[in-house]
């Protein structure tokens, strides 16, 4: 069932909002502020360490020496969090893994900070969402 309501913004800012929101495809206003309130609804859960979901990216040289198996060790010790890992042969220097977590977020965000500071990683990132159950 849907509710509406109504929000009062100053010129500049709905201006602002609406630039925001048009390249991003979205259909009208309404979406684009359910999508803003479930994005904060699920960060308010990364931050009480409920169960969630993500997605660890990393670009690293794996010419690093001991940097490959810094990795498989981090992700043995986590094991519990570990959905799946994907490894992909960037070029002759570079790979890309992409490892699926899921577990307390607390947890989730450690392992993510660990693996993102290991030397050679060039670039990583946390994607995180939550298990989405009660958000509509």
């Amino acid at each position: 069932m849907l509710k509406r309501f109504s929000v009062s913004l100053d010129d500049k800012l709905l201006a602002q909002f609406d630039n925001y929101i048009q390249p991003r495809g979205y259909s009208n206003r309404s979406e684009a502020v359910r999508d803003l309130i479930r994005k904060v609804l699920v960060n308010e859960e990364w931050e009480q360490d409920s169960e969630v979901v993500g997605v660890v990216t990393l670009v690293f040289n794996h010419h690093q020496p001991q940097l490959q198996e810094k990795i498989t060790e981090l992700q043995h010790a986590y094991h519990h969090q570990i959905t799946s890992t994907t490894h992909v042969h960037m070029d002759h220097h570079n790979c890309l893994e992409v490892t699926i977590v899921k577990g307390r977020a607390s947890q989730v965000r450690e392992l993510a900070e660990n693996l993102i500071a290991l030397r050679g990683v060039k670039n990583g990132n946390l994607t995180m969402s939550s298990t989405g159950g009660h958000l509509h």
